[in-house]
């Protein structure tokens, strides 16, 4: 089983008051890092600008945490880190716009209320957890590449069955059995990569 998997979120947050502790600092920078980059690139930003959203997001963490700012019972982690990336985003939005080669709409990323950033990164939450146990499926699992990869075609990029058939070396039946079998495998590391994500709340 993958430890990031295991670390309860307590444990992982009385890590996190050890600046040294390179295991839980490690972790909540793989579990959020692709978490505000989806975040900031729903938000407009390029993939440049949202890798540096997220590095400054994360950095501004660290140095509040450690300084006691986050208190977990008055709010979710997730909220926290929303917050710190919503602001960063939008001065990305103005020093693009201060070099006028920023072509995309600030009043979104400037007035969106809080619902609407809330499904924001929800959304891009999910989408890191989905490619994340994607990610844990073919390191640990058994299965094929083949079978991963007719997965992939069909269950998350909509390709035609017969498409995938033809491209993975398989009849349309065996097409199908796959998508079953590795969405069953999926549904059981995305419940557990969740469940870490839950206890953050």
């Amino acid at each position: 089983m993958d430890p990031r998997r295991t670390v309860t979120s307590t444990l992982l947050l009385n890590g996190l008051t050890d600046r040294d502790n390179a295991a839980a600092w490690g972790e909540i920078d793989t579990r959020y890092r692709p978490v505000i980059i989806g975040f900031a690139r729903t938000l407009g930003l390029s993939e440049d600008d949202a890798a540096d959203v997220a590095q400054q997001t994360l950095a501004e963490f660290s140095r509040d945490y450690l300084q006691g700012k986050y208190q977990r019972g008055k709010g979710r982690l997730g909220s926290w880190l929303m917050g710190i990336a919503h602001h960063r985003a939008i001065d990305a939005v103005r020093a693009r716009a201060r070099r006028k080669d920023w072509r995309g709409d600030s009043a979104f990323i400037d007035q969106a209320d809080g619902e609407r950033l809330a499904q924001t990164w929800d959304q891009s939450q999910k989408q890191a957890i989905l490619l994340e146990a994607v990610r844990q499926l073919r390191e640990s699992s058994r299965m094929a590449e083949r079978t991963i990869r007719a997965f992939e075609l069909v269950g998350l990029q909509n390709v035609p069955a017969e498409e995938v058939a033809r491209e993975c070396g398989m009849t349309v039946d065996e097409v199908y059995v796959a998508k079953n079998r590795v969405t069953n495998r999926l549904k059981e590391i995305v419940a557990e990569i969740t469940g870490a994500f839950r206890e953050d709340e």
